[in-house]
């Protein structure tokens, strides 16, 4: 895997780009969520159940759906990989983007919404780890 560093200019510019991408893919995942608890009940009422119970055709739609919504977050996900920034939450749409901190790897963190990208953490941590960019020697 080839990794691209960021200047924060750069990183809330990709972040900007990918927005309406990772909005789909939030909303996507939310609608999968739903479609597996839906399945899950079904599943339990369809115990037993013939091939001609009407619940089956629901079942075997939602599943259809399902495949097709994974599909396209594992497409989005590759998409959004191929730029260089990592997707670390889908339910949330945050985002990381590497970058130094001197001699030292480190990732940008923005999350959906946020106007730009202002926040950092070590590699090794993740979003509850992450501080304000005036807490770094980061180079723009």
């Amino acid at each position: 895997m080839k990794i691209t560093l960021f200047k924060t200019e750069e990183a809330t510019q990709l972040a900007h780009e990918l927005s309406p991408q990772l909005e789909q893919m939030v909303a996507w995942r939310a609608e999968l969520l739903e479609l597996e608890t839906r399945l899950e009940v079904l599943s339990l009422a369809l115990a037993g159940a013939t091939e001609s119970n009407p619940d089956m055709d629901e079942a075997r739609t939602l599943k259809l759906r399902r495949a097709d919504r994974a599909s396209r977050i594992r497409v989005a996900l590759s998409e959004i990989l191929d730029t260089g920034a990592i997707v670390k939450d889908i339910d949330v749409g945050l985002l990381d983007f590497y970058a130094l901190s001197g001699d030292r790897l480190v990732f940008l963190c923005w999350k959906l919404g946020e106007p730009e990208v202002k926040h950092w953490h070590p590699l090794e941590g993740g979003f509850a780890t992450r501080r304000p960019l005036d807490h770094s020697p980061l180079e723009d």
